[in-house]
């Protein structure tokens, strides 16, 4: 026992002078005081465990009823949206699919939202059982999370845009939008960034927190207006009877009988002028269907029109502008310089005179 504890003393510090020989009375001191030591704290270390271990217990649960409740939540909203599917309403309004994806993202967020409070309050109640002052931690924290918020405000502008962006149906995946910076079909709808493919086929990737308006062409019901420009001569009943027919023949064509949601309805004339008057037909119709559905129209009357002998005319006439008068001066001729026999011009061109013969000088 001696050489083991000399040994000890030697490894620890070698500078240090040997101890000398330790007695079984020394030894048996110590390990009463070791002992001691343990019985007075193990209560201490006892109940610190237990608290520890039923804060984790307590949290682990209280995550798991949170968890299971928004899941029941989201399978509701997802019955709900079964359960009017077929009908009128379910066909105009809302699309089960679409409403799947979004409950499902609205839980998966709270879900992780759920997580993060109660697993970091229970590391909280941890470190309090430890004994360790919480208040420098929570003024660091603090600090630290002001200047991740001045740091990434965009980042949590655009998160919490696309948080309500889904709570609140404002779009999906397949609408026709106008977001205001861009428009096109969503292709992904992210919490930061939604995706959008464009008329010509590009991709416009959009932060939610750039978007200030929002046009939805998908939701709802659409209108299709078709301007048609006739004749003032043209009878107005007989425009209206072939409209109507046109009408008729299109509500019972496939696919229009599908996509159109209402009667097409003349209107009446919107415009009237000296050379043409304008009818206007319009009808409801399927979200995202009304460009071809005025295309069909169009063809449909311009063919009925032809068939039935009233002209379309497109807008009104070049108007000619008339001529401008001719200058009375323009067939005067400007005076010449020779018809002045004293001008410079005319002695110019005047003969020069020949010399008279010398008189007779002789003596």
């Amino acid at each position: 026992m001696t050489a083991v504890w000399s040994s000890l003393s030697l490894a620890v510090d070698p500078s240090a002078p040997a101890p000398g020989p330790v007695t079984l009375d020394e030894a048996a001191e110590k390990a009463g005081n070791a002992a001691g030591w343990v019985e007075e704290n193990w209560s201490t270390w006892l109940n610190t465990g237990l608290r520890i271990a039923l804060i984790l217990v307590v949290a682990l649960v209280l995550r798991m009823l949170v968890r299971r409740a928004l899941t029941k939540l989201i399978a509701r909203m997802n019955r709900s949206a079964q359960a009017v599917e077929g009908t009128a309403l379910g066909g105009l309004l809302v699309n089960a699919e679409r409403r799947r994806q979004r409950s499902e993202a609205i839980g998966s967020v709270l879900r992780s939202v759920a997580s993060f409070l109660i697993l970091g309050t229970a590391g909280l109640m941890i470190l309090g059982a430890f004994q360790i002052d919480l208040a420098p931690l929570l003024a660091s924290a603090g600090v630290a999370g002001v200047a991740i918020g001045f740091g990434a405000r965009n980042l949590v502008t655009d998160f919490l845009s696309g948080v309500f962006m889904i709570m609140e149906d404002q779009y999906g995946v397949g609408d026709s939008i106008d977001a205001g910076v861009a428009s096109g079909e969503v292709v992904e709808v992210g919490l930061r960034v939604t995706k959008l493919r464009g008329d010509d086929g590009e991709i416009w990737y959009v932060r939610n927190g750039e978007i200030k308006r929002i046009g939805n062409l998908s939701q709802g019901w659409a209108t299709s207006t078709v301007d048609v420009t006739v004749r003032p001569s043209e009878d107005l009943d007989r425009v209206r009877a072939v409209i109507g027919e046109v009408a008729d023949e299109l509500a019972k064509a496939e696919p229009w009988n599908e996509q159109l949601w209402g009667p097409v309805e003349t209107l009446g004339l919107t415009e009237v002028l000296l050379e043409s008057m304008t009818v206007r037909v319009a009808a409801k119709t399927m979200p995202g269907k009304a460009l071809g559905v005025e295309r069909e129209l169009r063809w449909r009357i311009k063919r009925a029109f032809d068939a039935a002998g009233i002209r379309i005319v497109g807008g009104l006439p070049a108007v000619e502008e008339a001529a401008p008068a001719p200058d009375p001066a323009a067939t005067i001729s400007p005076p010449s310089a020779l018809a002045s026999p004293v001008s410079p011009q005319s002695l110019a061109a005047s003969p020069i005179p020949q010399p008279t013969s010398p008189p007779n000088l002789t003596k």
